[in-house]
């Protein structure tokens, strides 16, 4: 004798099945590229972006209004120039429009273009801050990019107080071909301007920064800070691994790597950041300000 029969009572059609079940909605957890677990996603933002596993704390892209928010004093970011729009000199195409690029870009980031920047107070301290849009177009340097930059680094002069940027781009943007390439040359002549005046400009390099960034204004810091682990360089390891073909070093091009060979000052966890400008901008701060030679107003800053 079975133990059990079947009934129509326990047969459950197709669609009532389906109906049980529950679907984990989407961006609940996230898995940490480092030690590969799977954590909740409030525990990572809870964690100021980072993973939140013992002896990992592996550093996620943080979005760019949270990197503000983490690092200037609540409320104090002015930020300038909002209305700047990119264009299409060279009606550029391959499989989709850079005009229809654009317009998409600008509708899931809410920003112009990939690049903020304005005045803001760090422990109480002033500063012309930029920060790189990398969900915008993967952070890539056009006109725009290149003229915001240019005038973060005015504004400095102008108010006598130090320039830093968060930098964290895939290079210069193609679309825009040589206008883009030579945002290189003009916003490392107003840093130019900027140093010439005696005033600090503190570069933060985050994951990744390569390209025309790199190669231009992003590795010309007083002090270079950096986050762990952050892929730094001008080509990407892949490219130069199939250009000179021969094996990379470990770590090669990875924040560590360029530390040990004596390419950025520090290596700084997220957590530490806000407090490690702080000091800097104390120290180089004052004393650019008292020994620079620019036109700007002294009490201003």
């Amino acid at each position: 004798m079975a133990w059990w029969s079947k009934t129509k009572k326990d047969k459950k059609k197709p669609d009532e099945v389906k109906k049980t079940k529950r679907p984990v909605p989407s961006g609940l957890f996230q898995k940490c590229e480092e030690c590969g677990a799977t954590v909740e996603t409030d525990r990572v933002k809870a964690n100021l972006w980072c993973c939140p596993q013992p002896q990992c704390g592996h550093h996620f892209v943080l979005p760019t209004e949270e990197r503000i928010k983490l690092t200037v004093d609540e409320g104090s970011f002015r930020e300038e120039d909002r209305l700047i729009q990119p264009e299409d000199p060279l009606e550029f195409k391959d499989h989709k429009r850079y005009a229809d690029r654009l317009r998409t870009a600008q509708k899931q980031v809410g920003t112009a273009d990939a690049f903020r920047e304005g005045m803001a107070t760090i422990e109480g301290q002033s500063v012309s801050l930029g920060v790189f849009v990398f969900e915008f177009m993967g952070g890539s340097m056009g006109s725009v990019v290149g003229e915001k930059i240019t005038r973060l680094f005015e504004r400095a002069l102008e108010r006598r107080v130090p320039a830093i940027i968060f930098n964290a781009s895939g290079g210069a943007r193609m679309q825009e071909g040589i206008l883009s390439l030579m945002q290189m040359a003009k916003t490392t002549a107003a840093l130019a301007r900027l140093k010439e005046a005696g005033l600090p400009y503190i570069s933060v390099l985050l994951h990744p920064t390569t390209g025309g960034v790199a190669a231009s204004f992003a590795m010309l810091g007083d002090v270079i800070l950096a986050e762990p682990k952050a892929l730094i360089g001008f080509a990407g390891p892949r490219v130069i691994e199939q250009t000179i073909r021969q094996k990379l070093p470990e770590g090669f091009q990875r924040s560590e790597f360029l530390l040990q060979h004596g390419m950025v000052d520090a290596i700084v966890q997220r957590a530490d950041l806000k407090a490690t400008l702080a000091r800097l901008v104390g120290l180089l701060g004052p004393q650019a300000g008292a020994s620079g030679s620019g036109n700007g107003d002294p009490a201003r800053a």
